[in-house]
């Protein structure tokens, strides 16, 4: 394994996943260096360079979730988000389910620099703007005012009286906080839900940690998600464990395969783990 903080964070979260002991003997023996203490939330070097890391739209909402004004401000300037991500932080929305009010703002974050507000929007309202969208651009930009619960509601009402365009389901859909009701009532075909997955948009944590690839990229972000998304983590941490379990445990020539491997393998998680597994 080449000597790299991505592979060596990727690694050592799979490490996690095992008996600590069993853990830093591997570790030892495959000479993955000592696991190193996370970034703190003010660690601008850290930061800096996962804001530059393309992912999937579900994980930016996950951070979200934690209603963390610090963590905001670096969605704010990920790679990554979109104008709803960006209106709703400027505006201190909330995402988590418990949150009640609106959320301090960030200091690196102005109100002034959120996305500009679409003209019809103030000329035909919330449902109005999003009826009047004939491209895809103009119905994102509608989408992007959807932001409070209520709006959501709104939305889901005026749809179920009167089907919204295509553009506009499609816009919304593709929104990661789209609640599941409202995109079941968009569509379940199954070439609409793929749409919807290539968009970015997964089912959770679980499916991110076993489904999405390449593997290296997916184990990375996982790595720092103790601090980004604490509260989702345990999702991937129990999808990942018993593959873990099952085909690596504490093998030592099993975790020296995978870190042999997982540069430049292109499968998701799962799919390295079983695979290592089997080659040792």
């Amino acid at each position: 394994m080449r000597d790299n903080s991505t592979s060596g964070a990727a690694v050592g979260f799979l490490l996690g996943l095992i008996d600590s002991g069993d853990a830093e003997r591997i570790r030892r023996r495959i000479g993955l260096p000592a696991e190193e203490r996370l970034p703190e939330a003010h660690d601008t070097t850290s930061f800096w360079s996962w804001t530059r890391t393309a992912v999937p739209s579900s994980v930016l909402l996950w951070v979200l979730e934690e209603d963390d004004p610090e963590l905001n401000e670096w969605v704010w300037r990920h790679v990554s988000a979109d104008n709803a991500m960006l209106r709703a932080i400027a505006r201190g929305v909330p995402f988590g389910p418990t949150a009640k009010g609106p959320l301090t703002i960030g200091r690196s974050v102005r109100r002034e620099d959120e996305p500009p507000v679409p003209e019809d929007f103030t000329r035909f309202g919330l449902v109005g703007a999003l009826r009047e969208g004939t491209s895809m651009q103009a119905a994102r930009t509608a989408a992007s005012m959807v932001l409070e619960r209520s709006d959501w509601q709104a939305v889901t009402e005026a749809d179920r009286d009167r089907p919204l365009p295509g553009y506009a389901r499609w816009a919304l859909a593709i929104r990661p906080d789209c609640p599941p009701a409202l995109r079941a009532q968009f569509g379940t075909h199954r070439k609409f839900t793929h749409r919807v997955e290539q968009a970015g948009v997964l089912d959770g944590p679980a499916d991110y940690a076993t489904a999405w690839g390449p593997a290296s990229h997916v184990l990375n972000m996982l790595s720092t998600g103790q601090l980004l998304f604490p509260t989702r983590l345990g999702e991937a941490e129990d999808a990942l464990r018993p593959l873990v379990r099952d085909h690596l445990a504490d093998r030592e020539d099993a975790w020296a395969v995978l870190a042999q491997l997982i540069d430049t393998f292109q499968g998701n998680a799962a799919e390295l783990v079983v695979t290592a597994g089997a080659i040792a």
